[in-house]
């Protein structure tokens, strides 16, 4: 069975870690144990979040005062390949029989989707409000307000097309394990005359891991994150996660933007596109979620 595994930002930091290298390791060696354990019985691919990280370099590209900031598209890219590095790594290490391959993906969006004037995506750490009111100010940044603080936010349009999907193809082939689609990949535009050209957003990670689920025919999607599955309502208190669902089942959720509604929309997507099955849950239950035996486990019928 095929499947894509789509990490979420706890798989390199728990919730109030520092951006520490050595944590992301240490955190990604635990993440690797998880899909190692999918991957000895299934093809699998991985992608990943990169919020803190990518906000990260656009801070420390900010503190250089002798040169211009890199475009997120650029940023988008390095931390892609940051990332993608160190889950390699420790993929290398938990499967030493598989090889590992990590590709820097482009993927196409639309130059007039309405996303570029309603930007909506967070990335880098939280600031309080006097911190955010003066990097607004110094550096023209959006900020919106969350329940441990401010964060930067920034266009987040529709992933239309990837562009190495042939590519990524072929490594499966080739029985490669493939990390691709970092960060939701880096946002480009084809230009009337066929030119590719960066553009200043961040894609969102999930909507780009269901549409390399569907565009791969995939049979499965997992979504991993730091808590055990979809609750009716939050904070869950006595209430258990919704062990299995529909589509239909899940749209009249309210579910913030910014955390656990992207994912189920993204499972509602994959579903409905492509008639697979899509899991939702912790990263240490990776392989229990596939088998159905934990998590939220989103299908087009349900008994």
């Amino acid at each position: 069975m095929r499947v894509v595994i789509a990490l979420g930002g706890n798989a390199l930091l728990r919730r109030g870690q520092p951006l520490d290298t050595e944590l992301q390791r240490a955190n990604l060696r635990e993440a690797a144990s998880a899909i190692a354990e999918v991957a000895d019985e299934h093809q699998i691919v991985v992608t990943h979040g990169n919020g803190p990280q990518v906000g990260l370099l656009a801070l420390q590209a900010a503190a250089y005062e002798d040169a211009p900031e890199p475009p997120l598209d650029v940023l988008g890219a390095e931390s892609e390949g940051m990332v993608g590095y160190l889950i390699d790594q420790e993929l290398s290490n938990a499967l030493p029989d598989r090889q590992v391959v990590t590709l820097l993906t482009q993927v196409e969006v639309d130059a007039n989707d309405p996303a570029f004037d309603d930007p909506t995506k967070p990335i880098g750490p939280f600031y309080d409000a006097d911190r955010a009111g003066e990097l607004e100010g110094e550096r023209g940044w959006s900020f919106a307000e969350f329940d441990a603080g401010y964060r930067r936010i920034v266009p987040s349009p529709e992933p239309r097309r990837i562009r190495e999907l042939d590519t990524i193809r072929v490594l499966l082939q080739a029985d490669r394990i493939v990390v691709c689609a970092g960060g939701g990949g880096i946002p480009v535009v084809v230009t009337p005359a066929r030119a590719v050209r960066g553009v200043e957003a961040v894609i969102d990670k999930d909507r780009s891991a269901a549409l390399l689920a569907a565009r791969l025919n995939a049979h499965a999607l997992l979504l991993l994150t730091d808590v055990p599955g979809v609750y009716p309502s939050w904070p869950p208190g006595d209430t258990p996660p919704i062990t299995t669902c529909t589509p239909e089942q899940l749209e009249d959720m309210r579910l913030e933007r910014g955390s656990m509604g992207p994912k189920v929309e993204a499972a509602c997507r994959f579903v409905r596109s492509s008639g697979g099955i899509a899991g939702i849950g912790a990263l240490a239950d990776a392989a229990r979620i596939l088998r159905g035996e934990a998590g939220t486990r989103v299908q087009r019928a349900v008994e």
